[in-house]
């Protein structure tokens, strides 16, 4: 005979182990464009962490870098599909702000990467500001112009090429870059204009800059994509001796760099500004505090690191 009250025991034990497992938290990640490998790289960290912390990812992308818009869209429609957190690299600092404001009102973590929400247009909407990670861009950008403006003993014309204005990362590296410059007074920067971002637009700046300025020797750009472009004039124009200077080292820039077309560009580590996006975002839906800024360590990549063992 069963013991009183058994039955009903071993009948709520096999109620408890028919119970489904909680569903996977759904984190969206939202990139500029994955026609850039930057933001390939950071898909890649973010897909690890998937893995690592059984969560659903699921990834949306602008056309381009500057499709503001597109992106707009693309975080109304994951508000509507009730995802529990969201990781943005934002097209533009200030535009994205009402949007992203709207996620959190609707229940929604968010975090903050590769380039800052602007902190004025925040306060203004009254939203709580996002944990973010990046790289220092300011001190990266000053790095990688000082090293080749402290070689420079001679008076020589500089040009910069700058991303998109309303990016906070666009903004920092630009003064990084041009702080670089003013410490050697051999440096006169004639000239500085905005591609956006994007390899064919650079291609033209730099044709209209050397058009204006043909004594450039130093060339900042404030991606390798630009960067890239901008090589590809200088290849079509037949001129030598033109020392440029990329950010994010992405694999082209590691090409050009070992081949003498590039001296010198920033590893952001991308992949782990991916992974850490993703990780933040599972604390925050833990409910754990986040710090509010998290810095990767950013490297600068020439040929000398290139060709070193690891």
């Amino acid at each position: 005979m069963a013991a009183p009250g058994g039955g009903d025991d071993h009948g709520g034990h096999a109620a408890a182990a028919a119970l489904p497992p909680p569903a996977p938290k759904k984190i969206a990640l939202v990139l500029k464009t994955l026609t850039n490998p930057f933001f390939i790289d950071i898909e890649k960290g973010a897909r690890r962490a998937e893995q690592e912390f059984g969560v659903v990812l699921e990834v949306k992308t602008g056309s381009e870098e500057t499709a503001v818009e597109q992106q707009i869209q693309i975080v109304e429609g994951f508000i509507g599909a009730h995802v529990d957190a969201l990781v943005i690299a934002p097209s533009d600092s200030q535009r994205l702000v009402p949007i992203l404001k709207k996620a959190q009102n609707a229940g929604i973590a968010i975090v903050n990467i590769d380039n800052r929400l602007d902190p004025d247009v925040m306060a203004s909407e009254h939203m709580a500001a996002p944990p973010f990670i990046s790289v220092d861009n300011v001190a990266a950008s000053y790095a990688s112009v000082k090293l080749v403006a402290g070689r420079i003993k001679k008076p020589v014309q500089a040009g910069l090429i700058e991303g998109l204005p309303n990016a906070e990362n666009a903004r920092s590296r630009l003064t990084g870059a041009t702080r670089a410059f003013a410490e050697n007074p051999n440096i006169h920067l004639v000239e500085q204009a905005s591609a956006h971002w994007k390899i064919d637009e650079a291609r033209d700046v730099a044709q209209r800059m050397f058009a204006r300025h043909p004594d450039i020797s130093v060339l900042y750009c404030a991606n390798d994509m630009m960067a890239i472009g901008a090589i590809r004039y200088l290849q079509d124009s037949g001129r030598k001796g033109v020392t440029v200077i990329g950010y994010d080292a992405i694999d082209e820039a590691r090409v050009a760099i070992k081949s003498g077309l590039m001296t010198v560009s920033v590893d952001q580590q991308a992949g782990q500004q991916g992974y850490q996006g993703v990780a933040l975002a599972v604390r925050a839906l833990k409910g754990e505090k986040l710090p509010p800024v998290t810095l990767i360590e950013a490297r600068l990549v020439t040929a000398a690191t290139l060709a070193a063992p690891r």
